[in-house]
């Protein structure tokens, strides 16, 4: 049988971070309320004008950047012509003849292996509304229509679902890490075009592409590059259907892909430059200043912490799935708290708390400082490991801070006072000693016990098992 191999591209959609929209002064923001957050621009009310939003032009020349792309020396905008009940103009303002970025590439994590994305493009566009369709009728919601919006066009060059999908894991982290956008694919921030084919052993494409639009989630990518590759070689090989070009979209309860319409159905855009908005330059300082304003990004950050910091790959990667988490445990590191332990108390300690309460790390109680204050007294011997559980559960309990209970629970560490105390629980003992020493070696703990009910379980308990040893096998 003919070796074959699935061939993927990407076109990410991804709503971008701020306060009004691309070309209007309508809110951006999200709500459940429909029809609250439009403009005349947004809904194409006659003898409107629109102005371009030059903090999304901006955010757009960052994302460019960071994916390696050639930046234009002149930003220009399209119309993109089309009729559809959410599109109020008629024709959607978007970048064709002179995207805002060009031929780049992204390196990303996929399976703890570092792979290399080619990219397209990236453009500045305008969204749509959204449609709801009930049973016998559909509803538009225009808060969408003129949302700022990224679409990032990959090559065709993913051979599997799990590289595909960790390129949009990698692509969602930078858009959260730079603040471009809050990429919540639950909210509709990110959406994705999925084009598949099947290509032989020498590279030659064997099934013409479908392209399946607008998948709202990596679950659902996922099972949609999957379904689409099993459609086309049972068609391929068996002669199950006819393949042809086309467009299809993805349903989530049959988990498989419909057709919409083929390619002699697709849509002649008509593209043309944007009659209302001036091409103007970019100009090489503004680019700087941008490409300077970005922050170390998730993947950097990873190569910090496993070949700087030698934390495992699991750690590495629960820091950097959070930019916050991942900021919080850098100032750690800031404050001289140990790579280590910090990277223990933050995977573990830190991370529990804060899923059991559902909260942020920014309104988490315990501070890096407070943190610090556990573990120095952990590593000066004033407080074990046990008695610095109960201390950071009770600060945040209480909403105070750990030094407030570490005195309380200092831990006695005098040799000498704890050497006089062991010698009289012994010589109080002696039956028990003596089954000890005869091979009931599970006694050293009631020993143990003895010793940390006397000091009212401060005793340190290194010391105290250094020292029983040594006083029981006298």
């Amino acid at each position: 049988m003919e070796n074959l191999h699935v061939v993927i591209g990407l076109e990410m959609h991804c709503e971008l971070k701020s306060n009004s929209k691309v070309f209007s002064d309508g809110r951006n923001a999200y709500s459940d309320t429909a029809n609250i957050n439009v403009s005349p621009v947004d809904m194409a009310f006659p003898g409107i004008l629109p102005v371009v939003n030059k903090y999304c032009v901006e955010e757009a020349i960052k994302m460019a950047s960071i994916l390696h792309c050639q930046i234009p020396d002149v930003m220009i905008f399209d119309r993109k012509n089309y009729y559809y009940p959410d599109l109020p103009k008629g024709y959607q303002i978007t970048q064709c003849s002179k995207p805002v970025g060009i031929n780049g590439y992204l390196e990303y994590d996929s399976g703890n292996k570092i792979k290399r994305a080619i990219i397209h493009d990236i453009h500045l566009e305008e969204d749509s509304a959204s449609l709801d369709h009930l049973n016998n009728t559909s509803i538009i919601d225009y808060n969408r229509a003129g949302v700022p919006l990224l679409e990032v066009v990959t090559e065709p060059c993913f051979n599997c679902a799990k590289d595909a999908v960790s390129f949009l894991e990698n692509m969602i982290k930078i858009y959260q890490y730079t603040n471009i956008s809050d990429a919540d694919t639950k909210r509709g921030q990110v959406r994705c075009d999925v084009n598949v084919s099947l290509a032989n052993e020498k590279g030659e494409y064997v099934t013409p592409r479908s392209e399946t639009k607008n998948v709202n989630s990596l679950g659902n990518i996922f099972a949609t590059i999957n379904y689409e590759e099993k459609r086309q070689r049972e068609a391929y090989f068996n002669h199950s259907e006819e393949l042809v070009q086309e467009t299809r979209r993805f349903d989530e309860d049959t988990q498989t892909t419909i057709r919409m319409r083929t390619k002699v159905d697709a849509i002649d855009y008509k593209y043309f430059i944007e009659p209302n908005i001036p091409p103007f330059k970019i100009e090489k300082e503004m680019v700087d200043k941008i490409v300077n304003d970005i922050p170390e990004l998730p993947l950097s950050r990873k190569q910090r912490y496993l070949n700087e910091y030698k934390l495992t790959e699991e750690d590495a990667n629960t820091l950097i799935k959070n930019k916050d988490l991942s900021d919080y445990y850098d100032e750690c590191i800031k404050i001289g708290i140990d790579k280590q332990i910090a990277s223990n108390w933050v995977t573990v300690n830190i991370l529990g708390e804060l899923n059991k309460s559902n909260i942020s790390i920014k309104d988490f109680y315990i501070t890096p400082n407070y943190l610090k204050q556990i573990t120095d007294n952990i590593l000066n011997n004033n407080i074990s490991s046990k008695q610095a559980k109960e201390i950071f559960a009770k600060s945040i309990l209480e909403n105070k801070e750990p030094n407030t209970y570490i005195k309380d629970n200092t831990q006695l560490s005098d040799e000498s006072y704890l050497r006089d105390l062991i010698v009289s629980i012994i010589n109080n003992n002696l039956a028990q000693k003596e089954a000890y020493l005869n091979g009931k070696t599970n006694l050293f703990d009631y020993f143990v016990g003895q010793v940390m009910k006397e000091t009212k379980g401060k005793a340190n308990p290194v010391i105290t098992k250094k020292l029983l040893r040594d006083l029981l096998n006298k």
